[in-house]
């Protein structure tokens, strides 16, 4: 094929066209939701034709926008153009706007599912990313037969019998019903031995779990803290797999560190619920660093969203450290407007490991609340003093007639061990 030839072809590949409605007061944050819809979209692997935002109060309950608003959309797009709604369609939206249009349609879960799809590379990903599918599609089979005519019944049957479209609706029901059940037993059984591997591997230790909105860098930081090789690519949902490493905070501890899929606004309800063995090292963890895009003009949305998503997997009570990330692409000033308002948080770039060492240092003493004690060991018990040194930060130290007396910054956890010594 001629490079002439080849620039034809790509041209003539199909472009999503986006739809969206909303009420005129909700205009700017409607508009936001598109623009994200649009990333997925790319995140897909399609361009993008044109985005189409109609203000009403209410979706039309047929064609869900005006009639004559998608009859203008679809009259500037090609023939192989596909129709993208921001929101999610009911069936009998789909089946009217089809009918309408005749062009290819999808909605906002269908373009995430999608996208999980293409990037699930474990059989446990591949196996929540379909039970999810089978979720959403299993309430959308009962306009798929109802073009089929009923069939008359028998004067035995009081003229009444299930037609064409009824019996093959019941089959397909039958059949997602089946093929969700074989996932959920699936998932299960992956979800059992991913627990004992955990309490195998990491029971004696301190567990961080890196959360955040997607595509905020948080394999970066993940790569950045633990020299680990987790794919990275600047696309959402890069990552669907959790990923779990030790993590050094100096004075000889370690903790565990895990990465995560990336949450987004307006997750399917039923793609969490699918993926909840994978989110389980969330909910496991001692301390969630919530990674945030600064540069992200929207990021304080993006903090509620991911704490709406914590909530629902019930991880909302769990101790937070917020971490903004790419300080390096901002201005001072606006790094410094940025840290008056939340003052408690961390501030890094991961990609130029810029102030690493001081998150390591604020998740230490997130994770090991310390105190310092006074302790008397006796002379013969040498080892305890060796067992000090390893646990704790010896601040002084003074030999008297019946024991070594020191003075130790210990954690609250490891105090119970030196009881019988404290003074």
């Amino acid at each position: 094929m001629s490079q002439k030839e080849l620039i034809e072809v790509e041209e003539k590949l199909p472009k999503a066209h986006l739809v969206g409605i909303c009420a005129p007061k909700d205009e700017d944050a409607k508009l936001k939701s598109l623009q994200e819809l649009k990333l997925l979209v790319q995140t897909m692997g399609l361009e993008t034709g044109s985005i189409n935002l109609q203000k009403r109060d209410r979706p039309d309950r047929a064609l869900y926008t005006g009639k004559g608003f998608i009859e203008e959309v679809v009259s500037g797009m090609a023939e192989d153009d596909l129709l993208i709604y921001d929101n999610d369609l009911h069936p009998s939206q789909i089946r009217n706007i089809s009918k309408k249009t005749s062009k290819d349609i999808m909605d906002r879960t269908e373009v995430i599912l999608e996208i999980f799809k293409q990037h699930a590379r474990s059989s446990e990903a591949r196996i929540q990313v379909n039970l999810a599918r089978y979720e959403y599609e299993l309430p959308r089979l009962r306009n798929l037969w109802a073009h089929l005519d009923r069939e008359k019944g028998t004067a035995s049957t009081g003229g009444i019998s299930r037609g064409s479209g009824e019996k093959q609706l019941e089959l397909d029901k039958r059949y997602v019903r089946l093929k969700m059940r074989k996932a959920k037993l699936e998932l299960e059984k992956i979800a059992s031995q991913k627990e004992v591997q955990r309490q195998y591997r990491f029971s004696h230790f301190k567990k961080v779990c890196i959360v955040g909105y997607t595509n905020a860098g948080k394999s970066t930081l993940f790569n950045a803290l633990t020299d680990g090789k987790v794919l990275v690519e600047n696309k959402l949902f890069a990552t669907l797999e959790s990923t779990s490493s030790a993590l050094n905070l100096g004075k000889g501890r370690d903790v565990i560190l895990s990465d995560t899929v990336g949450f987004i606004s307006q997750l399917p309800h039923h793609l969490v619920a699918s993926f909840r063995a994978t989110l389980q090292e969330v909910v496991d963890a001692d301390l969630l660093l919530h990674l945030i895009d600064v540069t992200d003009a929207n990021f304080e949305q993006h903090i509620a969203d991911v704490e709406t998503v914590l909530a629902e997997i019930k991880a909302a009570e769990i101790p937070v450290l917020l971490v903004f990330n790419k300080i390096d692409m901002l201005f001072s000033e606006v790094t410094e407007a940025v840290k008056e308002t939340y003052p408690e948080a961390v501030f890094i770039s991961a990609s130029e490991k810029i102030n690493l060492d001081n998150l390591r240092e604020v998740v230490d003493q997130k994770l090991n609340i310390a105190h310092v004690v006074k302790i008397l060991v006796p002379h013969q018990e040498q080892k305890i003093i060796s067992h000090l040194f390893k646990l704790g930060v010896v601040l002084e130290k003074e030999y008297k007639d019946e024991g070594v007396l020191m003075d130790v910054l210990l954690n609250d956890e490891d105090l119970y061990q030196f009881k019988q010594w404290k003074i």
